[in-house]
C-alpha cells in the first residue's frame, strides 16, 4: 500500500514535468525555461538544489555520528555558496545572458579554457548525482521491505528522473521542483512534530543534543583540525560557486532581481530547513537508541527511514516518504541536466558549431540520456556513503576553476595565460597530492586553490589582458 501510494505520487511527477515539456519550443527554453521564471519558482529551485538526499539522509546520518563539527561542508557551506552566488556573482553573470558557466570562459578567456573547465565541472557531477540515484536505490529497497533491491531501486528511480528531465529540460525541473518543495517542507514538519512529541517534547530533545556536544561546531585550538575545518568549509562554499545547475537557476529567472534574491533567499531557506532532517534524526536517539546503535555500526544512512517506518503512523508514513522521494527526484533532475548542458554546449557544439537548434536540442537530450546511464553505473558500483559523494564532487572545481570565474568577472587585468597558468597549477597540484595520499595539515584541494590564485597572478602579471571581456569565440545559441 505504501509502496503504490509512493508509486503514484512518481507517476504525478513525471505528468508534471511532460506537461513542462510542452513549453520547450527550442534550445534556449530547454536550458533555461525561456528566462522566464518568477521569484518562487527560482527561490523553490534554488532551495533544491541541495535539499536533496545528502541533507535528509546524508548530514542527518553525520550529525548522529560527528555533531555540528561534521557539517561545516552541508548546510553552512552548501548555504554559504548560495548566499555569495547571489549577492556577488549572479549579476554579472545573469546580464551577459549565457547558456552555461562553460560560454563564459571561452568569451572572457578562450576555447582552450572553455574546453578543460568544462569537462572539470562534468567531471564534479559524477559523485553529487550517483548521491541521488543512490538514495532512490535506498528509499525503494526500504518500502518494498527488500523485495526491491537498492539495484533495482536505483534503476526505477533514475529511469523516473530521466523521462520528465529528457524530454523538458529546465522547464520540467522548475514545475516539478515546485511542486515537490511545497511537499518537502509540508511533509517534514509533520513528521518532526510528531517525532518531538514521542521524544518528550521540543526542549528535552534539544538539551539532550545539548548535553552531548552536538551543538559544538567550532574546530578546537588544534592547528589540524582548524586546517581540516576550513578546508572543509571552503571546498564546498567556492568549490561549488563555478557549477551549472546553480547558474543554470539563476540564468532562468525572468529579471536580475529575482536572480539575485532567489537565489540569495534560496541559502538563506535551505541553511534553517537542513536543520530539521537533523532534529527529526537525533529524536531517534530518545525513541529507539537500540535501533540507532545498530545502524550506527551497521549504516547510519538507515537510521531515519528506519525511524519513520518502525514508529510513524500509515498516514505519516505516506507523507514522509512521498516528502523524501521529491527530496531526491527535485535535486537528480537539476543536477542531471546541468553538466549534459555543459557538455553539449561546451565540449561537443564545439567539434559540430554548424548544428542547428533542433540539432543542438536533440544532442542535449542524448547526452542526458548517455550521462544518466554512466551516473548510474557508477551508483551501482560505488560503496561510498551519500555523504562521501557529495563532500568529494567539488574539490575538482575549487582546485581548477573557481579562480578563472572569479578573476575573470573581478579582475581586469585577468589573462588568457593566467587562466592557463591557475587551472593547469591548480590541478595538477590537487592530482599529485591526492594521488600520493597527502591530506595533512592541508588537504589537497585547498593547496591546489591556492596553487591555482599564483597561477592567476603570475601568468596575468606576465601577459596581462588588454581587451577585457573579448578573449574569446562569443559563440550563441
Amino acid at each position: 500500500m505504501l509502496l503504490g501510494l509512493v508509486i503514484a505520487y512518481l507517476l504525478v511527477s513525471i505528468a508534471i514535468g511532460l506537461y513542462g515539456a510542452t513549453k520547450v519550443h527550442n534550445a534556449r527554453d530547454y536550458v533555461t525555461a525561456g528566462r522566464n521564471l518568477p521569484m518562487a519558482i527560482v527561490l523553490a529551485m534554488v532551495f533544491a538544489t541541495w535539499f536533496g538526499a545528502e541533507t535528509v539522509l546524508g548530514i542527518s546520518a553525520t550529525f548522529l555520528e560527528e555533531g555540528a563539527r561534521g557539517l561545516i561542508s552541508d548546510p553552512l557551506g552548501a548555504s554559504l555558496c548560495l548566499v555569495l552566488f547571489g549577492l556577488v556573482f549572479a549579476r554579472p553573470l545573469y546580464k551577459m545572458n549565457l547558456l552555461t558557466l562553460g560560454d563564459y570562459f571561452r568569451i572572457r578567456y578562450n576555447r582552450q579554457t572553455e574546453l578543460i573547465l568544462s569537462i572539470c565541472i562534468v567531471i564534479s557531477y559524477l559523485g553529487w548525482v550517483s548521491a541521488q540515484i543512490t538514495a532512490l536505490g535506498l528509499v525503494f529497497n526500504v518500502l518494498s521491505e527488500d523485495a526491491i533491491s537498492q539495484t533495482q531501486g536505483m534503476l526505477i528511480g533514475a529511469a523516473v528522473v530521466l523521462i520528465y528531465t529528457i524530454f523538458g529540460g529546465m522547464w520540467s525541473v522548475a514545475l516539478t521542483t515546485f511542486v515537490q518543495m511545497i511537499v518537502i517542507v509540508i511533509g517534514l514538519l509533520l513528521v518532526t512534530q510528531n517525532a518531538a512529541d514521542q521524544a518528550g517534547g521540543i526542549g528535552q530533545v534539544f538539551a539532550k543534543a545539548a548535553a552531548e556536544g552536538k551543538f559544538e561546531w567550532l574546530p578546537s585550538m588544534d592547528a589540524i583540525e582548524i586546517l581540516g575545518w576550513v578546508a572543509a568549509l571552503v571546498t564546498m562554499a567556492l568549490g561549488s560557486i563555478p557549477q551549472q545547475d546553480v547558474f543554470q537557476r539563476v540564468n532562468s529567472s525572468k529579471n536580475e532581481t529575482v536572480a539575485v534574491w532567489g537565489t540569495t533567499f534560496g541559502g538563506v531557506s535551505y541553511f534553517f530547513f537542513a536543520a530539521v532532517p537533523l532534529f527529526l534524526a537525533y529524536t531517534a536517539t530518545i525513541i529507539d537508541p537500540e535501533m540507532v546503535k545498530k545502524f550506527l555500526e551497521e549504516d547510519s544512512q538507515m537510521i531515519l527511514p528506519s525511524l519513520i517506518m518502525g514508529h510513524m503512523p500509515f498516514w505519516l508514513q505516506v507523507i514522509f516518504f512521498g516528502a523524501l522521494i521529491s527530496v531526491i527526484m527535485s535535486t537528480a533532475s537539476g543536477t542531471l541536466l546541468a553538466p549534459s548542458v555543459t557538455f553539449a554546449e561546451n565540449v561537443l557544439k564545439g567539434f559540430a558549431p554548424r548544428m542547428s537548434d533542433q540539432q543542438f536540442l536533440w544532442s542535449l537530450r542524448i547526452t542526458v540520456l548517455v550521462f544518466t546511464i554512466i551516473v548510474t553505473f557508477y551508483s551501482i558500483m560505488t560503496d561510498e556513503s551519500i555523504h562521501g559523494m557529495v563532500e568529494n564532487a567539488y574539490r575538482i572545481t575549487l582546485a581548477g576553476a573557481f579562480v578563472p570565474l572569479a578573476a575573470g568577472l573581478f579582475w581586469k587585468k585577468a589573462s588568457n595565460l593566467g587562466a592557463g597558468l591557475a587551472i593547469t597549477a591548480g590541478l595538477s597540484v590537487w592530482l599529485i597530492l591526492e594521488i600520493l595520499g597527502i591530506e595533512e595539515p592541508v588537504e589537497p584541494q585547498l593547496i591546489g586553490l591556492i596553487a591555482s590564485a599564483l597561477g592567476m597572478l603570475i601568468g596575468s602579471a606576465i601577459s596581462p589582458n588588454r581587451a577585457h571581456g573579448h578573449g574569446g569565440d562569443a559563440r550563441h545559441v
